[in-house]
């Protein structure tokens, strides 16, 4: 059952009698003062639909609690710790002096049932409503999206260490499992917490391993008695399925069909990198820098660093790129607004849907690459997707063909002594154009990044503070995710964005007089 708020303190009212020691217009002294009116014990009522049971830590004292933790980049246990030792804590979470907190696994239980709530980021809603009631974001019509990879919590695993926590998982949660290994598994004892012991260093030792050990994993899910599996069993199976083959492919004298196995010359696209998280993904924020994890995206109001919107999904896959989450995080906006983001969003599809949506796009274009290094690009061709022609940059013109998702324009023997080719196509058999659904929109997204001034100053002006925002996101240690998947990672990243929101309010001087949230500009 849900815990009530009684008044009656262990101790000295620390907020009383301990006010001038906490920082004025700090978020400890702000909570301390105005706890139960950003959350009031309404918001958590369907969180503990039974009134049987004992009453559980009034769920005001763990939100606060969370902010907080959240803010400071704290785990469980080091949380607690504040809470029993530092003032600060105990008058921002009503806690009196005496209070020795509560267990840190009562944190853990608190985000599990929010996490199985129908409104799991409530605490990010609550922040976003005290938002709206103050105006902060009344005319404020721009909005700037961005992405930053957070690493994952969970060491990267080689495909050998992959292979032997898949099976060993499947012989734990798999009825029958331990039998059917036990008769086809030979490979690795797979009681022996150790890796094989091989020499590692020897590259042929390191493939009849693996020959092995993917032999061994085949073997094992041949052998697995049919029978309805739960949700840790089934997710085992599939697990050992996928890192089954992942990995590896025929080897060098094998066609493919006498089971013989060797480590691939390449990675597998969408790549599970860890048996522990099997969300995490290999993230390629740039062409050069690889890193694991998830990807978070945000949503901002540039001249105050409000984040409107914020969502953590896998690092890789079309379904989370940049473009495909852009319309999700501007879906709450009440009105048309100005969108300000880098090439990374500059897709056709997502500047197409986003104007669709009437909002006006001020997305860097992605540069094109032209097929001949310092020669013609696509823009230097004269393209007429009305009509379907498309003329080359010595006057040669020539007809689209294909379907509607991607056109051509094959200029073939047009190229033959054409004064320009060098500079055009390395080709044999001359200069093929492509042509996507979007170009025009990409087109005049293009000319007007290079030659409108206007546009080019609100891009310069309105685009950076977005990076101020993914700075405050991660600083305190946590570019590094603390829990295990996406979903209580989002849960995370929702209550960071709700801690970093008040914590802004609190800067501009946030106030609650007559039951209403109010920006005072000169905060006492």
């Amino acid at each position: 059952m849900q815990g009530e708020w009684s008044g009656e303190l262990v101790g000295p009212d620390v907020w009383q009698t301990c006010r001038e020691l906490i920082p004025a217009g700090s978020v400890f002294a702000f909570l301390a003062e105005h706890r139960q009116e950003v959350f009031p014990a309404a918001m958590f009522a369907d969180m503990y639909p039974s009134a049987n049971g004992r009453p559980s830590m009034p769920p005001q004292v763990l939100a606060a609690a969370m902010v907080l933790q959240t803010l400071y980049g704290l785990s469980d246990f080091d949380a607690v710790q504040e809470l029993r030792c530092d003032l600060r804590w105990k008058a921002a979470c009503g806690l009196g002096l005496l209070d020795t907190a509560f267990d840190p696994s009562l944190l853990t239980y608190f985000r599990r049932r929010l996490a199985r709530s129908s409104r799991p980021d409530r605490i990010f809603e609550a922040v976003r409503e005290v938002v709206a009631e103050t105006g902060a974001l009344k005319g404020r019509q721009r909005r700037a999206l961005d992405s930053t990879v957070l690493d994952d919590a969970v060491a990267t695993q080689d495909t050998v260490t992959q292979l032997i926590a898949a099976i060993r998982r499947v012989i734990r949660e798999v009825p029958g499992a331990a039998q059917a290994a036990a008769g086809c598994c030979t490979a690795h004892d797979y009681a022996d917490p150790g890796k094989p012991r091989i020499a590692w260093n020897d590259a042929h030792a390191r493939a009849v391993l693996v020959d092995a050990l993917v032999t061994d994993a085949i073997r094992l899910l041949a052998a697995l008695p049919e029978q309805a599996l739960g949700d840790k069993a089934a997710n085992a199976v599939g697990i050992l399925a996928l890192v089954a083959g992942q990995d590896v492919e025929p080897a060098d004298d094998s066609d493919g069909r006498d089971g013989r196995w060797r480590i691939a010359q390449r990675t597998a696209p969408d790549r599970m990198v860890s048996t522990v998280d099997p969300e995490s993904r290999h993230v390629h924020k740039t062409r050069t820098h690889r890193q694991d994890g998830f990807k978070a995206h945000l949503a901002i109001e540039p001249e105050t660093g409000l984040f409107t919107a914020v969502a953590l999904r896998p690092g890789s896959g079309a379904a989370h790129h940049e473009g495909a989450l852009a319309g999700e995080l501007l879906s709450g906006e009440s009105a048309p607004v100005e969108v300000f983001a880098d090439a990374a969003y500059s897709g056709g599809a997502c500047r197409q849907a986003l104007t669709r949506a009437g909002h006006r796009v001020v997305i860097k274009p992605a540069p094109l690459r032209p097929a001949v290094p310092g020669g013609f690009d696509l823009d230097d061709f004269t393209i007429d997707t009305a009509a379907g022609v498309v003329t080359c940059p010595a006057g040669h013109t020539t007809c689209l063909s294909g379907n509607t998702d991607k056109k051509r324009a094959i200029f073939g023997k047009a190229c033959d002594g054409c004064p320009l080719r060098q500079r055009c196509t390395t080709a044999k058999n001359g200069r093929i154009v492509q042509i996507r659904p979007q170009h025009d929109l990409q087109a005049a997204a293009r000319r007007q990044a290079a030659t409108d001034p206007d546009w080019q100053a609100d891009y310069r002006r309105w685009r950076p503070p977005v990076e101020r925002a993914v700075a405050w996101i991660v600083a305190r240690g946590n570019r590094r995710l603390r829990y295990i998947g996406t979903i209580k990672n989002n849960a995370w990243l929702h209550t960071r964005a709700a801690a970093l929101n008040l914590r802004t309010l609190i800067n501009l001087g946030l106030t609650h007089t007559g039951g209403i949230w109010t920006l005072d500009p000169s905060p006492a």
